[in-house]
């Protein structure tokens, strides 16, 4: 067993920021007796959701569709089993850099008929130098507490012997999947003119990293 003297540390760091994107989830649905009707309906609610959020340019850096259904819904009760109407159902996932306009995109949106809305979602992108910074930060201040034991221990540290990173944290991020609708099944405004841009507060991303290191020392000096 070595006897070269080892100091085990922990650092860890914490930034706020804000977000650096908006997530948006936009279901579009039809209903008809005919399930051809209806996903021709679908189709038309798609196709002006789409042109929409594709009218904002660069506003919005990515727009994917999710999935597409079109489902029975049947009836019960007397005639249990029988096919009450069709429902098309559409997944949009949109993807926003632009902050300034998606107050207004989000309330255009909503105002469309059958289309609901959830989000916004914010959040730091995937390779945010903010993680970086983070891990940068975290590794300083371990580096910092093992000197600080050293120097009270009256010796030095010489060498990095481990370090290990606990993971990244970071909060502020939502399941687009389990939110709550922001609007849903709204109906289209014809002839009332343009909805209201809604004032979005982004909220701040808490980005937190945690260190283990060890380092090997001189002698102390105990005496």
């Amino acid at each position: 067993m070595s006897d070269v003297p080892i100091i085990s540390v922990r650092g860890e760091a914490v930034i706020e920021v804000e977000p650096e994107i908006a997530r948006l989830a936009v279901y579009v649905q039809s209903k008809d007796d005919d399930r051809r009707a209806a996903l021709d309906r679908l189709t038309e609610h798609n196709r002006r959701c789409l042109d929409l959020i594709e009218s904002y340019g660069e506003a919005v850096e990515r727009v994917e569709t999710g999935g597409l259904s079109i489902t029975p819904v049947l009836r019960y009760g007397r005639r249990e089993g029988e096919i009450r109407h069709y429902q098309g159902t559409v997944l949009i996932k949109v993807v926003v850099t632009d902050f300034t306009a998606l107050g207004e995109l989000v309330a255009r949106l909503g105002d469309l008929e059958r289309t609901e809305v959830h989000g916004p979602f914010w959040e730091l992108r995937p390779d945010s130098e903010v993680y970086r910074q983070a891990a940068g930060q975290a590794a300083e201040r371990a580096v910092e507490r093992a000197r600080g034991y050293a120097a009270a221990l009256g010796c030095r540290i010489t060498g990095l012997v481990e370090l290990s990173d606990e993971g990244l944290g970071s909060r502020g991020t939502v399941d687009m999947d389990g939110a709550v609708p922001m609007a849903a099944f709204a109906v289209g405004g014809v002839g009332q003119g343009e909805p209201e841009a809604i004032d979005l507060a982004p909220a701040t991303q808490t980005v937190r990293v945690s260190v283990e290191a060890r380092f090997t020392a001189t002698a102390p000096e105990l005496g």
